[in-house]
């Protein structure tokens, strides 16, 4: 009895955790701030990135010695500051620096580092025309920010950059931002220096930085699988039967073409087999993509970033969408042909019929049923991708990779759930007695909505591998 009590309140707890993302952004960003103070005759360049759970995991796998890397990541970020006064570039020493680890989703850390930079001494009189760049971490994705203040009796004349930053120095990522988050790298202004050293902004400790982060330290449910204590018979089963619920309810959010299977299947004029086989085809290629990005991740991350697949990846499902919409109206439109045809002779002399009740078994419908499988499954899930990385780091590999195989069923089935509803419906309005003309017509209108949906998923897709 105390066993079946633990086991409904590990599930309530899991429920009840949502399906809420560790780092607000997302589990692929790196995020930047760059905070240039000028006080007094110097200016001064506040530094933070934080790094959620997946590059982070990469980073790790780079680190042989905390001190060391601490040093070389404050050098390289000092160079990747571009900062000119009066058309001259100035150099930046580095005065002070600090890492973390905070914790993230699915057992995994983010990382939280900063640093802080000074120029030489500056003298003038007259007003000064100060440009800042950075180049740092160009072609990760996140929030980049650039924020420009002044003190100690420095005058500031104008500037491109607010002075308030907008995250709190990424530590609080406005929610209104999060859809399309601030892409600022650089800063322009004007003006006159003060006297004496000024006051350098000062850092958190490595303790503080660790606790005042953006990061939510409830994980998502499906995450949060991977890191239980104790795996017993009876939770290992709970487990499976929640990573299949967290599946389901991913293939609910927008994306994975839950209109576009309903159309297909309507289009095609598919059968429940054919809606279970969708299925299946959605578990084999999600799960395949979740293992050979994780791959990718472990195997390549010195020459491959894993987010920078994703562009390509969500390309590739738009074509197969379009190449489907296609296939399908070019069935229709041979249907058609054909059955005009035939109209003006007795078709029943031919002793058969023409009716086209299923996907043919061969040829162009099991290609269009494989196309809007792979194209529903074949981006992964990038909380699937974090809980195959904190499997590898807690030497659970093989549990986790039952969860995400699990996941994939859950997603699977939901899939196969909208496949059947929508061929249930297309039954049901073949039964009612409506006018010919505009049953004969919902197979051609489905396969314009699937190529429809194909050319704005291709339309979308292009800007992010251009």
């Amino acid at each position: 009895m105390k066993r079946l009590v633990f086991l409904l309140a590990l599930a309530g707890a899991l429920c009840a955790s949502g399906a809420a993302s560790a780092h607000p952004l997302g589990n692929f960003t790196v995020n930047r701030f760059s905070g240039v103070q000028l006080s007094g005759d110097r200016i001064y360049v506040h530094y933070v990135l934080d790094m959620a759970e997946i590059p982070t995991f990469q980073e790790r796998q780079k680190i042989r010695s905390l001190p060391a890397y601490e040093r070389e990541a404050t050098a390289r970020i000092g160079r990747g500051f571009v900062l000119s006064v009066g058309g001259r570039r100035l150099t930046l020493t580095a005065l002070d620096h600090s890492l973390a680890f905070p914790p993230g989703q699915g057992g995994l850390a983010t990382l939280r580092f900063q640093a802080l930079y000074e120029t030489p001494p500056l003298t003038a009189s007259a007003p000064l025309a100060l440009a800042f760049r950075d180049t740092n971490y160009a072609g990760r994705i996140g929030w980049r920010e650039v924020v420009l203040a002044s003190d100690s009796g420095t005058r500031v004349v104008s500037s491109t950059a607010p002075s308030v930053s907008r995250s709190d120095e990424l530590r609080a990522y406005p929610k209104n931002l999060l859809q399309s988050p601030l892409d600022v790298t650089q800063a322009r202004a004007t003006f006159v220096p003060g006297r004496g050293s000024g006051t350098p902004p000062a850092l958190l400790s490595a303790a503080d930085l660790r606790s005042r982060v953006a990061v939510a330290t409830t994980d998502g449910g499906f995450a949060r699988l991977i890191v239980r204590d104790h795996l017993g018979a009876g939770i290992v089963v709970l487990s499976l039967l929640l990573a299949m619920f967290w599946g389901a309810a991913h293939a609910f959010s927008p994306g994975h073409g839950k209109t576009i299977v309903a159309a297909y299947l309507v289009g095609s004029r598919g059968t429940a087999r054919h809606a279970a086989l969708l299925g299946l085809i959605v578990t084999v290629t999600h799960t395949i993509g979740v293992f050979t990005l994780g791959l990718v991740t472990l195997a390549l991350s010195q020459f491959i970033v894993p987010e920078q697949l994703y562009p390509w990846l969500n390309l590739s499902s738009a074509l197969l969408v379009v190449a489907v919409g296609f296939g399908i109206l070019r069935w229709r439109l041979r249907d058609w042909r054909h059955s005009r045809a035939h109209a003006r002779e007795d078709a029943h002399e031919h002793g058969h019929s023409h009716g086209h009740d299923h996907v043919p078994p061969q040829g162009d419908g099991w290609r269009g049923l494989v196309g809007v499988g792979v194209s529903g499954g074949l981006l992964p899930c990038p909380t699937a991708l974090v809980v195959l990385l904190a499997a590898i780091s807690l030497h659970r590999v093989g549990y986790g990779l039952v969860l995400i195989l699990a996941f994939s069923v859950g997603l699977a089935g939901a899939m196969t759930a909208i496949g059947l509803v929508a061929v249930t419906a297309r039954r049901a309005f073949s039964r009612v007695s409506l006018e010919g003309r505009l049953l004969r017509l919902l197979p051609a209108v489905s396969a314009l909505v699937v190529l429809a949906f194909g050319l704005v998923m291709t339309a979308r897709a292009l800007p992010a591998v251009a």
